[in-house]
């Protein structure tokens, strides 16, 4: 299968789009800011692991010194400042884009001349993209950034045969959203999802898994929304 590269890898969706790749047959790089995170899911796959910022390019460039060859690409890392606009600070604004936007396209420029005919590209969006709300400030246009690159990705290296597609997580149950999804709060978010439940790693690694695969060798510049159904619209109650 190759190798996959996955930053971000070191918990929550990360660490399980890496499971899910490993189990489909992939060598794993795990990518993280923390060393410690990137080591634990490395050991735990048998696979590599690195500590990179994705917002540095010079870190960036260090990572793909370090390859050879890489089949898959998984954008994955990214922060979130859940602050409405008017309380977000220049600082907080410059992060947010520098890590979710740039942090993008720093590692594909740099690794993608390591792929081939074949390989593919998965970036993390989020449905925040699509559905706007209060309170999130840089967070929903960051991710908007996102899937536009994703689509520009797919033009500039489809002759390549190199495939770009977009997941956009919903409602997801991880360690960095854990709090809230507890109790009452939980279980009304629940009830506006027309599936009738929060989603879990699994969910989201499920569908990277299937647009790393040949099974989607014809897909690419697509966005996935993988959010039990939100973005159609709420449940009715």
């Amino acid at each position: 299968m190759g190798t996959a590269v996955v930053t971000g890898a070191g918990q929550g969706l990360g660490r399980a789009i890496s499971m899910r790749l490993a189990a489909d047959g992939h060598h794993i790089v795990a990518v993280d800011l923390i060393p410690d995170t990137a080591a634990s899911t490395a050991e735990m796959l048998n696979g590599e692991w690195r500590q990179c910022d994705v917002s540095d390019p010079e870190s960036v460039a260090a990572l793909a010194d370090s390859l050879d060859q890489v089949e898959v690409l998984v954008n994955n890392a990214g922060i979130w400042i859940f602050a409405g606009m008017d309380a977000m600070t220049p600082e907080d604004v410059r992060r947010v884009l520098e890590v979710n936007v740039m942090g993008v396209f720093y590692c594909t420029q740099a690794l993608a001349p390591l792929m081939g005919p074949g390989s593919a590209i998965v970036n993390l969006s989020s449905n925040a993209a699509y559905s706007n709300s209060p309170g999130v400030g840089i967070y929903p246009p960051s991710k908007a950034a996102v899937e536009s690159f994703t689509r520009q990705t797919a033009l500039e290296l489809g002759a390549r045969g190199i495939r770009a597609n977009a997941v956009g997580p919903g409602m997801i149950l991880t360690e960095g959203t854990q709090a809230n999804y507890e109790g009452e709060m939980g279980r009304r978010r629940a009830r506006a999802v027309p599936l009738g439940r929060n989603g879990y790693p699994e969910d989201i690694a499920d569908v990277v898994g299937f647009l790393a695969s040949d099974d989607a060798r014809y897909v690419t510049g697509q966005v996935i929304y993988v959010d039990g159904g939100l973005s159609a619209g709420r449940a009715a109650l």
